[in-house]
């Protein structure tokens, strides 16, 4: 079938599959085309694809693909929701922030969790996720403007300017008994800040490392220099990869689609227009120039 790309999202993970390192997913080579998730329309007859209708998946970045249908589900129109809002919520930061703070961090109501790139795509939910769930809340951003995004929009309790306070002297002094739940978007510094001020029988979830993800696979990287602690506050700590859940994905959209028109769920979306765009807009990520979710479109929006 014949497919028409509406929106691309940007993820750290086209970066990861332009490298040699051993990845979860097949990596993309020289001279073959970009993959991402991709918001399209049927526009030719397909058995099991009504035409007209959306679909998901990962798709070439091209504004029009050929597909037999592997790997892609019917998105339904939501009445209520625009589709940028669904696509970027609903696919991919929506479901990671759950399964990581629900499946893989379980906290309890009163637990404090803390949020690095707090202010990013998966970040800006997570915060809100654990605030319905009872638990306090502390974010950790780069610069004055998206710290005051998370208490003023993203419902965060507290936020940490990694940029100019002392991450680990802020942790303290915000959760004196300690954390009991972190979850990890950018590794590094931060990682390691997070594993100093962890609870006993703390839980730490790894969900991505980005600032990790511009090194070849021969690079030594420093591991964090609190790994220690995995023993000394006896933690739990555990990677996970959203695609792993994907026949779970329902149960995950069917709850941010509530919660979003409900009015309960804030975000923000960075859309910029054209796919000739998809690279400079990918940097974004690495820079922190982004401001909420980062979406392509590349086709004009049917709604």
């Amino acid at each position: 079938m014949l497919l028409r790309s509406i929106y691309l999202s940007m993820d750290a993970t086209n970066r990861l599959r332009l490298g040699d390192w051993d990845l979860y997913m097949d990596p993309i080579r020289e001279g073959k085309a970009m993959k991402g998730f991709t918001l399209a329309e049927v526009v030719s007859r397909h058995p099991g694809f009504p035409q007209g209708s959306l679909v998901a998946g990962l798709v070439p970045w091209s504004e029009f693909a050929i597909s037999d249908g592997s790997g892609l589900s019917i998105v339904p129109r939501i009445p209520g929701l625009k589709l940028a809002d669904a696509f970027g919520v609903l696919v991919i930061a929506g479901p990671t922030a759950l399964v990581g703070l629900m499946e893989v961090g379980r906290p309890k109501p009163g637990d404090t969790v803390v949020v690095t790139a707090a202010a990013g795509a998966v970040g800006m939910l997570v915060g809100q996720s654990a605030r319905i769930h009872g638990c306090k809340t502390i974010g950790i951003a780069g610069g004055a403007e998206k710290c005051g995004w998370l208490t003023s929009e993203f419902g965060y309790d507290h936020a940490i300017d990694y940029k100019r306070e002392n991450v680990v002297e802020r942790l303290r002094e915000l959760a004196p008994p300690g954390v009991d739940v972190h979850f990890e978007n950018v590794g590094g510094e931060m990682l390691d800040a997070g594993l100093t001020v962890m609870k006993d029988f703390g839980s730490v979830m790894i969900c991505g490392l980005i600032s990790t993800y511009n090194s070849a696979a021969g690079d030594r990287i420093p591991g964090p220099y609190m790994f220690r602690n995995l023993i000394m506050r006896r933690l739990r700590v555990q990677g996970f990869v959203i695609l792993d859940y994907a026949d779970r994905y329902p149960e995950y959209q069917q709850q941010f689609a509530q919660w979003m028109l409900q009015g309960r769920l804030k975000f923000r979306l960075d859309v910029t227009s054209g796919i000739d765009k998809a690279l400079d807009t990918l940097k974004m990520l690495y820079t922190g120039a982004n401001k909420g979710k980062v979406l392509v479109q590349s086709g004009a929006d049917p709604s």
